[in-house]
């Protein structure tokens, strides 16, 4: 047996990864469906599926207005955190003045509900009084808070004034008579009632600890997040390396902020007892409050606590974003229908199956059994495409909505283009007086070129849309670009492929009528081995057309001319 040519070990080379890369995606989505729960349908967003809305009112100290601009502010903060979350075509608006309403597609998880929910206030209070158990640990330093007993009540007159004015936030003079009685009766069941998420930085507090074990008096805040430069979750290693097997969020403070915090665990470090820990407190509760062991000068400490891999992104992921500028409440959260509903996702999907049967009729008319190339190929494009948003449905948190359809739609339109300006080359090649498996060469060279071009400015497009766009704009770009990508796959790996080992077969290289690439109908008649001439009849048509074209661009003296050089009678010999 020949060996094979050279194109075609490549065709089977080339054809051999397009499969790899099929069973791949195949494999990674039977996975996801054996060991994760997921489906083989990609999941739909809230415009087709419906979900979740929740209504959002601020909360806000007495006397305090909520304005336009904080609104805006939490809008932008909550689509970033949703985002990070992985939880794709949510929308969040503003309702009137007050408040906002986001609406995410399906049911929420816990953790998402906390991203949305929580205003990720976070500020760094110095320990005045701590009675209870709390646990955590930040940077080197680690330990639990010891009691204090609580104090008694006093039976005359409370004064809310310190009688000496404090010198820093540790300064036990901020315990008034007044903030002792608070204490004492304080209650951690009523934690989430009692406002302490709007507390005046510039003053003490009375707050619990998460888990409503361990109640603290801490002093006013002296590193806010506003001071987070970023912020990741990982696990805890030991002083060794090795890790702990506990889940931790690292901080990083831009420079404002390293500084004041170094400046603080400088005081800490010398100080004994309850004061000697710093309080971490979210949205107005005590998430951690380690004794300080060491100067942190590199403002990058890391929180440690009761945290599992989710709720530590959860945290990190809102201390990144910030925090919002106020803190709301949940109004309501109630389920909602879908705006348009299967019945719109079906006409979207028949519209698609309608302009894919005008391109595969238009294919078989216009290149005959050629056309069979294109239909093939865009059977592989839709299954590829198909894996790769089931997959992003999956691992991404990826939501299918009416836009993406439409950008699924708008794709075949510029994956036949791509088929069709190949096949267009390759006629130009045979028109030339070129055989078939050289035309396939030479035409790929000069397509690819053209493809790449046209579908780098198509990506170029769906990305910029993707980034400025937000809700389901952003869906319609998603999958203009990865169609765009796996076109270029497609026509790399499936269609020139299978027209170089096409060329090889007797009904195509012969040039048979029904096959698209007959010579004789291109232009070129068939003389020898890679050898063609025009017909003569489309030569003399030619000539002629040349010479009236000739007689029609003369000026009126070059016609005069040549008239009277045709009239003027010829000279005989002598």
């Amino acid at each position: 047996m020949a060996p094979r040519s050279t194109p075609v070990k490549k065709a089977w080379r080339s054809l051999t990864w397009l499969g790899v890369i099929i069973v791949g995606l195949i494999a990674l989505n039977a996975g996801g469906v054996l060991w994760q729960g997921s489906g083989w349908t990609p999941k739909l967003a809230l415009d087709l599926e419906g979900g979740t809305q929740i209504i959002l009112a601020p909360q806000l100290e007495s006397g305090q207005q909520v304005t336009g601009e904080q609104l805006d502010q939490a809008v932008s903060i909550i689509r970033q955190r949703i985002n990070a979350s992985g939880v794709s075509e949510a929308e969040i608006n503003t309702q009137g003045t007050q408040n906002i309403v986001v609406s995410i597609p399906g049911t929420p998880d816990r953790e998402t509900l906390d991203r949305i929910e929580s205003s990720a206030k976070l500020e760094f209070r110095p320990v005045l009084v701590a009675s209870g158990a709390s646990t955590g640990s930040m940077g080197d330093a680690s330990g639990a808070p010891s009691a204090t007993p609580e104090a008694e009540q006093p039976t005359e007159s409370l004064s809310s004034t310190p009688s000496v004015s404090p010198s820093n936030a540790s300064d036990l003079n901020w315990i008034t008579p007044a903030l002792e009685d608070q204490y004492t009766n304080f209650d951690c069941a009523t934690l989430d009632e009692a406002g302490t998420n709007v507390a005046p930085a510039d003053e003490p507090l009375i707050t619990c600890d998460d888990t409503r074990t361990a109640k603290y008096i801490l002093g006013p805040v002296e590193v806010s997040g506003e001071r987070i430069a970023d912020a990741t979750h990982s696990l805890v290693a030991n002083s060794q390396g090795v890790s702990t097997g506990q889940w931790g969020v690292n901080i990083i403070f831009d420079d404002e902020g390293s500084k004041e915090f170094s400046e603080v665990t400088t005081r800490l470090f010398s100080m004994t007892g309850v004061q000697n820990q710093f309080a971490i407190v979210l949205d107005g509760s005590v998430i951690s409050a380690p004794t300080t062991n060491a100067v942190i000068t590199n403002g990058k400490p890391q929180i440690t606590g009761n945290f599992t891999q989710d709720t530590s992104k959860t945290l990190a992921d809102q201390l990144k974003f910030g925090a919002l500028p106020i803190g709301f409440v949940v109004q309501s959260n109630e389920n909602i229908s879908a705006t348009l509903g299967t019945s719109q996702l079906y006409s979207g999907l028949l519209a698609g199956l309608i302009g894919l049967a005008l391109v595969v009729v238009y294919s078989l008319f216009q290149y005959r059994t050629l056309g069979l190339v294109t239909v093939a190929s865009l059977t592989v494009a839709a299954v590829i495409v198909y894996l790769v948003i089931n997959l992003l449905s999956w691992r991404e948190g990826y939501r299918l909505s009416l836009a993406g359809v439409a950008g699924l739609i708008v794709s075949i339109g510029i994956t036949a283009d791509s088929f069709i300006v190949y096949f267009e080359r390759i006629r130009d090649e045979l028109r030339d007086g070129r055989a078939l498996d050289s035309a396939v060469e030479s035409g790929w060279k000069r397509a690819f070129r053209t493809v790449l071009a046209s579908d780098t400015v198509n990506f170029l497009a769906a990305a910029i849309l993707f980034v400025l766009a937000v809700g389901n704009v952003r869906g319609f770009a998603l999958t203009l670009g990865i169609t765009t990508i796996i076109d270029i796959v497609v026509v790399s790996l499936f269609t020139h492929p299978v027209l170089q080992l096409l060329a090889k077969t007797r009904f195509f290289g012969e040039g048979h009528r029904f096959s698209g690439l007959d010579p004789r109908a291109l232009g070129a008649v068939y003389r020898g081995r890679a050898q063609f001439r025009e017909p003569a009849a489309a030569l003399s048509k030619k000539t002629a057309g040349a010479s009236r074209e000739a007689a029609r661009r003369q000026t009126i003296a070059e016609r005069k001319a040549a008239e009277q050089s045709t009239s003027a009678p010829k000279g005989k010999d002598s």
